[in-house]
């Protein structure tokens, strides 16, 4: 059974209902999945909630997706500055965020940059239960790969198999705020009052995007949870446009040369410098010598006279600035930015942090909360090929959130 969420195109409502139809007649499992109607070529970036199936390096994390491990471990506000970060086991049941593109296909949301090697002994059932953890359905998987794939039992052993996944945009918004959307496979032990507050949401928001009548879930079932995020409002003619990204998360863009992220409880996307850069163009704001990111504030009896250089998008292999004189009501105190944690090595037990909304609560340890991260790359370590869709490397690449202070606050008494 498929929920359609605030649907208002009557051909792609039959669409689906017969599609229902259609998969109510082959006996398919009946949990429930949140599909959304599309009818453009956009798409948007995403997040999957994935619980590992089995201890896994974070580059074989990496690598089932087909994401960087960078970006998996920055979606996660893991400090990647750890020696020899890729190959860190991660404990079987650990709960992690995969930062995914999502696309329009066939006349629906839904991931398809995932490809899988089959291995002896894979089935579609183990490969969708076990290995995807039921982010995608041995329906579903035949369905894709059904060109390559006659008996689902029975599978040769490396073979590629398309792996569709769920994924939702709406817009980009939650009740007219920046969201992204994180698809989440629901557990035995879930509620949904559960979910709406690890989520930091409500029930009845939870409810209303997802079209549900009772807030009754059922494990397996896949809901989208908004996740409160920062947008860009570059311009539509940047290759970065588009750009949001999810609270407690970072993301790299402009070729590596700006780390942008969203701090605790905030709806401003921040962006400064990355080190990660080789050769950039330059980030400096236009007759002033403060660089992205960079703020001064002065105190006056009619409020506070703030200027900042600003990151304005990544326009035909340029970075573009702005800067911005403001005046407000008083001086705020530095820039806040996501904490960062250890790579976790084991997961709690504790039922209070099942779902969590990031490895913070599976086991790992905070490390320098509240300090400025800088960006890195991993050693030796050659990125997987990552999700097709908006032309920015938001999703690609994240910084790796070693500290280095790069904002400037500079505070003038009058």
């Amino acid at each position: 059974m498929f929920t359609l969420k605030k649907n208002k195109n009557p051909i792609l409502a039959i669409t689906w209902l017969l599609l229902m139809l259609i998969s109510t007649s082959f006996g398919v499992a009946t949990a429930k999945s949140t599909i959304e109607p599309c009818n453009s070529s956009d798409s948007c970036n995403a997040m999957l909630g994935y619980t590992l199936y089995t201890d896994l390096k974070v580059s074989e994390v990496a690598a089932l997706f087909q994401i960087d491990p960078v970006a998996l471990l920055s979606a996660n506000a893991i400090d990647v500055s750890y020696p020899d970060v890729e190959n860190h086991i991660l404990p079987s049941r650990l709960f992690l965020k995969i930062p995914i593109t999502c696309s329009c296909v066939d006349g629906i949301r839904k991931s398809v940059s995932t490809h899988y090697k089959t291995r002896p002994s894979d089935t579609l059932a183990s490969i969708s239960d076990s290995v995807y953890a039921g982010l995608v359905s041995a329906a579903q998987l035949q369905e894709a790969n059904a060109n390559v794939v006659s008996d689902p039992s029975v599978l040769d052993v490396g073979l590629s198999l398309l792996v569709p996944l769920p994924c939702a945009c709406f817009n980009g918004t939650d009740n007219t705020l920046p969201a992204v959307y994180l698809s989440y496979v629901v557990k035995m032990e879930d509620s949904l009052s559960m979910i709406a507050a690890r989520y930091q949401t409500t029930v009845t928001d939870l409810m209303n995007v997802n079209a549900m009548g009772s807030p009754a879930i059922s494990a397996g079932d896949i809901i989208e949870v908004p996740l409160s995020a920062c947008a860009s409002d570059f311009p539509r003619y940047s290759s970065d446009y588009g750009l949001i990204v999810p609270n407690g998360s970072y993301a790299i863009t402009s070729s590596h040369c700006v780390q942008c992220s969203c701090g605790p409880g905030s709806r401003k996307l921040y962006c400064m410098p990355s080190s990660l850069a080789v050769s950039c163009s330059s980030m400096q704001c236009k007759n002033s010598n403060l660089m992205i990111g960079n703020i001064t504030s002065q105190q006056t009896s009619a409020g506070c006279n703030v200027t900042s250089c600003s990151y304005n998008g990544y326009v035909n292999g340029t970075i573009s600035t702005s800067l911005i004189t403001t005046l407000q009501p008083k001086c705020s105190g530095p820039q806040l930015f996501p904490p960062l944690i250890a790579p976790p090595s084991s997961v709690t037990d504790d039922p209070m942090f099942s779902p969590a909304p990031a490895p913070q609560s599976a086991g790992g340890v905070p490390t320098n909360p509240g300090t400025i991260p800088s960006t890195g790359s991993l050693p030796n370590f050659a990125p997987a090929n990552t999700p097709s869709g908006l032309t920015n490397d938001a999703s690609m690449l994240m910084s790796s959130l070693s500290g280095i202070s790069v904002l400037t606050l500079i505070f003038v008494s009058a």
